[in-house]
């Protein structure tokens, strides 16, 4: 029953998967529990590394007890993944976070959070919203949105240091100049 459902919407929107699409998803789906359990693993590893930094305002991960839907979270889900944001403390300048962003060579810029990589990306969530601008509130800063992917968390969190140094280093400059 499901079946035919299914390729009827195809069919008629005309947008059926190759055969190649097929087998690379059913070839996806068979690890990806595995690949998810991990995912959540270096995920909170690394947003309870960003809460003990200085230059982090927020970490937006429910599985984190600072997170104020933490209790609903909890009691929805069984598991998270490795997507979550966080927000700067307010004075960085917007070149130092480019520079912060741009120089990560584990991390690299995108949207995609299927895959395996670790992605990085500013999240300037008022460009978009169209009815009510997001209050960051008192003393927050640019916000960032990552994924964490199934790189050694060692090596993710040296990746994000030297990116906090360069995002330091670049915004002393840009107040001298």
């Amino acid at each position: 029953e499901t079946y035919r459902t299914v390729k009827n919407s195809l069919v008629q929107l005309g947008c059926p998967p190759g055969p190649d699409d097929c087998y690379l998803a059913l070839r996806g789906l068979r690890t990806l529990g595995v690949r998810m359990k991990q995912h959540e693993k270096n995920g909170n590893l690394v947003a309870r590394w960003l809460e003990q930094r200085p230059e982090v305002k927020r970490v937006m991960h429910p599985s984190l007890e600072s997170h104020p839907q933490h209790d609903l979270w909890k009691r929805d889900f069984q598991g998270s993944s490795g997507l979550f944001g966080f927000q700067l403390v307010e004075g960085f300048s917007q070149k130092a976070v480019d520079a912060f962003i741009d120089g990560m060579s584990l991390f690299t810029i995108g949207f995609s959070w299927g895959g395996f990589e670790s992605l990085i990306l500013e999240n300037k969530i008022n460009s978009v919203r169209s009815v009510d601008k997001w209050k960051y509130g008192d003393g927050y800063g640019q916000t960032m949105r990552l994924h964490i992917g199934l790189e050694d968390t060692a090596d993710l969190i040296k990746d994000l240091e030297e990116g906090f140094k360069r995002l330091h280093r670049v915004n002393e400059e840009t107040r001298r100049n």
